[in-house]
């Protein structure tokens, strides 16, 4: 029996509207499960105060993302593949070491202030091994183009000769973690978003000057 076009194409106009949906829905139980991470560590992240939060049933949870494993590591690899839009992006920018250097620290910086759940989770990763290594595999990865791109400013006569790119990149990594931290200190020493932007320019100045090749 030969299908009725009109009913055809309405099944497949209802299919996209369901995907469309079931996609709306996976988002919004990531985005809860990201919130709780950030606000409350791996201890806030149930599977149940996350279909709390997102208002779904705890078995839409489970059938949109999987168990409380397959939602830390769907969270990590999301604050992932933010991050590497950001940093890919300041590294095929144009222009010299120095104005790289620059460039990456801004767009580690912005995504901190734009993403600030998602740098949260790099910084302070959940505890599960898959998601771990992962994040840790990413971070070496995005280390190994700033040593790269240090061993370019040493070639270059540009940066100090005396610097091991690959420890002078683990070593700017984590200060520019430990700065973008004071965003969610609970004490007085907590700095905003627009404060960042004011202590930002400072801070890339000592870093970018302190690893300059010296005249004379």
């Amino acid at each position: 029996m030969e299908v009725n076009p009109i009913n055809k194409e309405a099944g497949r106009e209802q299919e996209t509207r369901t995907q469309r949906k079931a996609r709306a829905t996976r988002l919004s139980i990531l985005e809860a499960a990201e919130t709780l991470l950030a606000e409350g560590g791996r201890d806030a992240v149930t599977l149940e105060a996350v279909a709390t939060r997102a208002d779904v049933a705890v078995q839409t949870l489970y059938n949109r993302v999987g168990g409380l494993s397959a939602l830390l590591i769907a969270v990590a690899e999301r604050a992932l593949e933010k991050n590497r839009q950001y940093m890919d992006a300041a590294y095929a920018s144009p222009g010299g070491v120095q104005d790289r250097l620059y460039a990456v620290a801004a767009a580690y910086t912005n995504f901190a202030k734009e993403h600030p759940h998602q740098f949260r989770i790099l910084v302070e990763p959940p505890n599960e091994p898959e998601a771990l290594a992962r994040i840790a595999n990413l971070i070496r990865d995005q280390n190994a183009k700033l040593g790269v791109l240090i061993r370019r400013g040493i070639d270059e006569a540009v940066l100090d000769d005396g610097l091991d790119p690959e420890l002078t990149s683990a070593a700017l990594w984590a200060m520019m973690n430990g700065v973008m931290s004071l965003m969610w200190r609970t004490d007085s020493l907590r700095i905003d978003a627009a404060q960042i932007d004011a202590m930002f320019g400072t801070v890339t100045k000592i870093l970018t000057d302190g690893i300059k090749k010296r005249e004379g």
